[in-house]
């Protein structure tokens, strides 16, 4: 016996199903929120909100910039790197993803300390 899936996209407010639903995040005392819209009803979400938005501070969350690492993350010639020092060094990783950040915190240590100088002791008289 065969069997067919179908998926349907239904906008949380209205309860229509439509091909241009997305996910929309947001956060109100303290909890996040999502929400799946149509981009119509994303966009009267966001106008309604954007007067509060502009006179509030943004305490954290992501900022969408582009395709750059984030300042944590390995570039992208070094993630080879540190998984041959994670392995040698007793971290276990998977050959692929995201590598963890106490793990590149612990590479980064390493690698400042090979290149920091080293200190001479004079013997004391």
């Amino acid at each position: 016996m065969a069997q067919k899936v179908l998926v349907q996209l239904v906008d949380d407010l209205t309860g229509v199903a439509s091909d241009d639903i997305s996910t929309v995040l947001f956060g109100l005392d303290g909890a996040n929120y999502e929400i799946d819209l149509t981009e119509e009803n994303a966009e009267q979400l966001r106008t309604a909100l954007a007067d509060y938005v502009g006179a509030a501070r943004r305490t954290g969350g992501r900022i969408k910039r582009g395709s750059r690492p984030a300042n944590g993350s390995a570039a992208n010639g070094e993630a080879g790197q540190v998984r041959e020092w994670a392995q040698e060094n007793g971290f276990e990783l998977s050959a692929r993803g995201r590598i963890p950040g106490h793990v590149l915190e612990a590479y980064k240590e390493a690698q400042s300390a090979e290149k920091a100088p080293k200190r001479r002791t004079r013997k004391k008289s």
